[in-house]
């Protein structure tokens, strides 16, 4: 997202670590736009750090998010408590908007908690006083990102076992999502507003899989195991770790049925959705 912004505008990358924040000099190093990049190191949750930065702001991109909690990271401080703080951080500034990534099926409802979570989360930006634009987005697929090396695996296996292959999924480009995001900095909003995007299609992670698989001039074997097998294995390593693996909370995202619309939010922000077969091979085959 730095990279697309940062040649056209001054952008401030808030990280809240001095790794992270090596990671991103190294990634900017050599760019000619490098000096137009100011990178700052806070802790999320601290409104009165988060203030000083937002001083120069107009525009705000919210990424913060997790859909596994860990032993020092909970879903409401990750997900809540730092949209909290940014609101609180942004009050008597000139922001004239959010634009925050959610997640697909986030309702404060829900009986999952992260995506309870991210629907409280919705709902505090949406009672704030900035307008906001909240993008909820399902499997996002990026050069070198770990969802793409999982699907990479199974494609190349000859067996390949998954839980529940029937699960619906509608992954989209990281391409996508940053021009999305891009286009969202541009709009005017006079209240908050949700858009529902994703890929161009839906289909089962058993037919993904064989779709990737056939990038790679592979046939696999597909064995599609029950949901509940995973949910109790999930259930025994939490309560053999404070930090497991896997959990069911994050089983229960990633066996979210995706098959949303995607015209309107495409419509909207004046975006053309990268198909799937291009996605898989530029990501696959790179």
């Amino acid at each position: 997202m730095i990279l697309r912004l940062a040649p056209k505008v001054p952008v401030t990358a808030l990280v809240r670590s001095e790794r992270a924040a090596k990671v991103l000099r190294k990634e900017l190093q050599g760019k000619d736009y490098f000096t137009n990049v100011s990178i700052r190191v806070h802790d999320y949750a601290d409104a009165g750090a988060m203030a000083e930065t937002l001083d120069s702001c107009r525009s705000v991109i919210h990424l913060v998010g997790i859909i596994k909690e860990t032993a020092t990271s909970t879903y409401v401080q990750a997900q809540e408590e730092t949209t909290r703080a940014l609101l609180s951080a942004a009050q008597g500034k000139e922001i004239a908007r959010i634009v925050y990534v959610s997640i697909a099926g986030a309702d404060e409802n829900s009986k999952n908690t992260c995506l309870a979570s991210k629907g409280r989360a919705e709902k505090i930006l949406a009672e704030g006083a900035i307008p906001s634009l909240i993008l909820r987005v399902p499997m996002v697929l990026g050069e070198g990102d770990y969802a793409v090396a999982s699907l990479k695996r199974r494609a190349n296996s000859k067996v390949v076992f998954l839980l529940r292959g029937a699960s619906l999924e509608q992954p989209i480009f990281a391409g996508d999502v940053e021009q999305a995001l891009y286009r969202g900095l541009a709009c005017e909003l006079a209240h908050t507003r949700i858009l529902e995007l994703s890929g161009p299609e839906s289909l089962s992670r058993k037919a993904l899989t064989l779709r990737a698989a056939q990038v790679l001039g592979k046939v696999p074997r597909i064995v599609s195991l029950p949901y509940s097998l995973g949910f109790g294995l999930a259930w025994i390593l939490e309560q053999l770790s404070s930090s497991p693996p896997v959990t069911r909370a994050m089983l229960g995202v990633l066996d979210h049925d995706d098959n949303v619309d995607a015209v309107p939010a495409c419509e909207s922000l004046g975006i053309e959705l990268t198909s799937l077969d291009k996605m898989l091979g530029m990501l696959i085959l790179g």
